[in-house]
């Protein structure tokens, strides 16, 4: 792609600082561009390589302030790092503009296939099963009877969509993830065997949901799994049967939900995070990497934190503050248990 300063400033809605006509062809980092380059800055760690770079245009906050000269062009923004996404998502929709279907791809006659679409090599693609329009599949993914794909969505190689499950509109599910495995649900009988209990429900995704690399999310026992438009699930991450995540909720790597419990909007949950089954957490609620939730968080915009199980914030750094002391507090104990000792003999 090629486009003039000018053209992003009206794309973003900014304003150009310089020169309006300088030409750029490709998108970089601050600190590693080229000329003909388009960069931001919004970390002010970075702001030192703002003199430095060779990128041609850069996109800014409009309250930067330049401490010394800058040779390239600006383009002021209210936002640069949500502006500067904005043109990624645009560049990598440009570099995806493919359309067309495999000849060594296996479609059921029955399945219905909307304009645009492009299915890759060696795809599966069962029973009744409906894609929107112009939805990306990738080589290999299989497709089970039954589901449905909203518009606009990206399945990259080898992911799994079992039957029945639905799928929203411009949804990003990335390689190894599997929607819609059994849940993990087994009844003890005598001795030390356990019963299957069959897994007849389904996963739904809202729309504008992002799933990473070999994450898997359970299908429901009855009913849904059901994860909220707007949620962004990092990679191997672990959703059990009839979860239920909030709308916009982000989740880091390694954590592991467990089933039937429902997670708020907006919540911020870091990585290798484990959360225990049947319980509710708030909106807005934080949990700290490495955390164990083991109870409901029924506070909205809980910070919580701790492991083996996670404290509201304010309490865990007192308990962490009391651990770091701990030797010196048992010696002290000793000494006063010594005394006591001597005192009564």
């Amino acid at each position: 792609m090629e486009f003039t300063a000018a053209q992003i400033a009206g794309f973003l809605k900014g304003t150009v600082e310089g020169n309006p006509d300088v030409k750029v062809t490709n998108l970089s980092k601050i600190d590693d561009a080229e000329p003909g380059t388009l960069s931001f800055l919004a970390n002010p760690k970075y702001t030192p390589f703002i003199y430095t770079t060779q990128a041609s245009v850069i996109v800014v906050n409009d309250d930067f302030t330049a401490t010394q000269p800058v040779d390239r062009t600006l383009i002021r923004v209210a936002d640069a790092y949500s502006s500067f996404a904005t043109l990624l998502e645009m560049f990598d929709q440009s570099q995806a503009g493919v359309a067309g279907i495999s000849a060594h791809a296996a479609i059921n006659p029955s399945a219905t296939l909307d304009e645009n679409v492009f299915v890759g090599d060696f795809t599966v693609i069962g029973k009744n099963v409906m894609i929107g329009k112009n939805v990306v599949i990738h080589p290999q993914v299989f497709i089970g009877n039954n589901v449905t794909i909203g518009d606009h969505s990206i399945l990259y190689p080898g992911v799994k969509v079992y039957h029945d499950c639905i799928i929203g509109m411009r949804c990003t599910l990335h390689s190894g993830v599997v929607i819609g495995s059994d849940g993990f649900g087994f009844a003890p009988v005598t001795g030390k065997a356990y019963q299957k209990i069959p897994q007849l429900g389904n996963v739904i995704l809202e729309e504008n949901v992002e799933v990473g690399s070999n994450t898997t999310i359970d299908r429901a026992t009855l009913g849904s799994t059901i994860i909220r438009k707007g949620v962004k699930l990092d990679n191997l991450i672990q959703v059990g049967h009839n979860a239920e995540i909030g709308e916009n909720t982000v989740i880091a790597a390694q954590t592991g939900i467990s089933g039937s419990t429902k997670i708020g909007k907006n919540c911020m949950i870091g990585g290798q995070v484990g959360i225990a089954g049947h319980l509710t957490i708030a909106d807005n609620v934080k949990i700290a990497p490495m955390s164990g939730v083991e109870a409901s968080i029924k506070q909205e915009g809980a910070i919580m934190l701790g492991s083996p199980v996670a404290l509201e914030i304010g309490k865990a750094r007192r308990n962490f503050i009391h651990w770091r002391n701990l030797d010196e507090i048992v010696r002290k104990v000793y000494a006063i248990e010594k005394q006591l000792n001597k005192s009564h003999e």
